[in-house]
């Protein structure tokens, strides 16, 4: 266990299915060294707008910020039974100062900071989210004009190509993925509005000018890095907001979750495989096992995310006042774990997306099986052009079709022969030739398959030149 006590339970999220850099926003040492940093800004803020700070003090904290023990923070926790009041204890002993959290309430600190991590959480995500949709465009080119058996409720339907069946998933997570941009975009913090919300003590701290008070709470603005701000919040920002932001990510993991499925179930009938890596095994009993492991791990963390979401839906609009702390032991689990569990899906989805293999016989088998079944709409717009009636047709085709299938069902034919079956009935007055024709042409024919693979991937190919980080980004290795 590497020192670590016998009852030590590791965050299943963090140590088995997220990034380094996704756990990097959320550890506790990392969110020790975001509040050091804000503390700093708020303090050079306030120098700057005529606080005295002596000489040597902000430089004495920027010497200590890195030197982060949990460990002695938790046991000042135990005494002050307060978190903050731990936080700033142990930073200040370090800097041998006490300069920080002048006219501010914790919440001015802990809102604020919580914020910075859902928002750089946000910022990951939607890096790792145009990463995603490149490779779904690049699939989608690639397969464009592969003829491949579509299904409704998971039975052959009708002709369409694989590029259009990942465009499916991938215009679904484009869509998303503006949410998510909108999200970015508007997303306002708390700032500095002291213990209800009205700013008196910074306002005090500044002998009354609110003027200074509103102009050091834009300072700290611009170095969380956040859009805007609430004016009028209370003591804690609405709750709504961390609905928002869990309900953007659950939104997000919805076509993925969409895309794993149809691949587990495409596994099922060999048409495909998530990719299988050197050594792995699929089955400890079964040798010849490649499971779909990665996209039921996608489906199960979009499970977890959905879990998460109802959590936020319970904190939403459930506010006392200007606020209370009913929500803080939700959201300790909630909002970490809703990121880990988002990341994880990403970095296996893009995973998938890397070593995912088509296998191009048994596509052209399988429509090759369904295809007259797939055209008999087709055969009966032929049949009427040529004078039979509608219905006649219909219930013609039906007996055939039905026939057909229970005799391939049941073995006593292995290929496909309904063409011959139809061509041979008087009542629709088609000979072999012209089902023949209409055969190859609906092979052939995708509708508009082609072009919505074209228009899906021009709107990802402009994300990617909008945001070349993205481009570049490879997943780590998975378990």
């Amino acid at each position: 266990m590497g020192g670590m006590s016998q009852d030590h339970i590791s965050n299943v999220l963090a140590q088995r299915y997220a990034s380094p850099a996704m756990r990097a926003i959320w550890s506790g040492e990392g969110k020790v060294r975001l509040e050091r940093d804000y503390w700093i800004a708020v303090l050079k803020a306030q120098r700057d707008l005529g606080i005295p700070v002596p000489d040597g003090v902000i430089e004495a904290y920027e010497r200590v910020k890195d030197q982060v023990d949990l460990a002695s923070i938790m046991r000042r926790e135990r005494i002050t039974r307060h978190d903050v009041k731990a936080r700033i204890e142990e930073f200040c002993d370090l800097a041998g100062h006490e300069h920080l959290h002048k006219g501010m309430t914790s919440r001015d600190l802990t809102e604020n900071v919580e914020q910075l991590q859902v928002y750089r959480g946000l910022q990951l995500i939607e890096t790792k989210s145009i990463a995603a949709l490149i490779r779904f465009a690049k699939h989608a080119k690639q397969f464009r004009d592969m003829p491949f058996t579509a299904r409704t409720h998971n039975v052959a339907a009708q002709v369409t190509t694989l590029g259009k069946r990942i465009a499916m998933s991938g215009e679904e997570m484009l869509v998303s993925h503006q949410s998510l941009v909108s999200v970015l975009d508007s997303y306002p913090a708390r700032g500095l509005k002291g213990a209800v919300g009205t700013r008196l003590d910074q306002i005090t701290l500044f002998n009354g000018d609110a003027g200074k008070a509103r102009a050091l709470e834009q300072r700290i603005l611009v170095h969380l890095g956040l859009p805007k701000s609430f004016d009028a919040v209370g003591q804690v920002y609405p709750r709504s907001l961390d609905f928002r932001a869990v309900s953007v990510l659950t939104e997000l993991a919805s076509g993925p979750g969409n895309f794993a499925k149809t691949l587990r179930l495409m596994a099922g009938h060999e048409l495909a495989s998530e990719g299988f890596a050197k050594g792995q095994v699929g089955s400890s009993a079964m040798p010849h096992k490649m499971n779909s492991r990665s996209c039921e791990r996608i489906n199960g963390l979009h499970v977890v995310l959905k879990g998460y979401l109802a959590m936020a839906a319970g904190l939403a609009g459930d506010q006392w006042n200007e606020g209370d702390v009913s929500c803080s032991v939700v959201r300790r689990v909630m909002l970490p774990d809703a990121f880990l569990a988002m990341d994880g899906l990403l970095e296996t989805l893009l995973s998938v997306l890397d070593q995912m293999e088509i296998f191009d016989a048994v596509v052209a088998t399988e429509l090759n099986r369904y295809l007259p079944f797939l055209l008999t709409t087709t055969v009966m717009m032929e049949a009427v052009k040529k004078g039979a009636g509608r219905e006649g047709a219909h219930e013609a085709i039906k007996e055939h079709a039905v026939a057909a299938i229970r005799d391939l069902r049941t073995g006593k034919i292995v290929q496909n022969d309904l063409l011959k079956r139809l061509a041979a009935d008087k009542r629709l007055g088609l000979s072999e030739a012209e089902l023949t024709q209409v055969l190859e042409h609906g092979r052939a024919n995708s509708g508009d398959a082609g072009a919505q693979v074209d228009y899906f991937a021009e709107q990802v190919d402009a994300l990617a030149k909008a945001k070349p980080e993205a481009a570049r980004y490879t997943p780590g290795a998975i378990l």
